[in-house]
């Protein structure tokens, strides 16, 4: 059985939208954390918007995208299943993506039911919003950035509950901080 791993860029204030605002921060340490996230999971999961803002980055499958530390990035990333959930999307373009239209719960259950690594989660607001509903994330990774935007698209909306379990943290040199979160199903 695989889990599903959430991971977001939030500020302090939790905004998560548009985080064009990560790039200072990002440095060898922070690239070695992801590298290492995106060889522990075997597929990609996202919402129409993500998969939209990916697509043209990654599509080029000739271009050689790596940064020094980070061979084989790019080729991960093309080559893995990707999992686009989309109601409004008529087909997808990038390699290898599979498109969810209808009974997105019951298509991410039946994913999760499939021996694998981790199905890795990244933006994505509405879809998180939907699998935090149905109780599917099992860990959740929040890299909470220095920053307070005071306004903006937040990751936990208004009426959103969740008990969570605090399970691993870690600050790092930039002062990002990774949150690693279970959910507290026993709470």
């Amino acid at each position: 059985m695989s889990r599903l791993v959430v991971t977001e860029y939030v500020t302090v204030d939790g905004v998560m939208e548009d985080p064009v605002w990560i790039g200072p921060y990002y440095d060898d340490e922070f690239a070695k954390f992801k590298f290492d996230e995106l060889f522990a999971g075997d597929a990609l999961l996202m919402g129409r918007a993500t998969y939209e803002y990916f697509a043209p980055v990654w599509i080029n499958e000739t271009a050689d995208d790596d940064a020094p530390g980070q061979e084989g990035f790019a080729d991960r990333v093309r080559a893995l299943p990707k999992y686009v959930v989309s109601t409004t999307l008529e087909k997808t373009e990038w390699h290898n993506s599979h498109l969810i239209k209808t009974n997105v719960v019951e298509a991410i259950t039946k994913l999760k039911e499939q021996p694998g690594q981790d199905i890795l989660v990244a933006g994505s607001g509405t879809l998180v919003q939907t699998l935090m509903q149905h109780d599917l994330v099992d860990e959740y990774r929040l890299l909470v950035y220095p920053l307070v935007l005071g306004s903006g698209r937040r990751l936990f909306k208004d009426g959103s509950l969740a008990t969570l379990k605090l399970v691993d943290s870690r600050v790092f040199h930039s002062g990002v901080l990774a949150l690693i979160y279970h959910p507290d199903r026993k709470a």
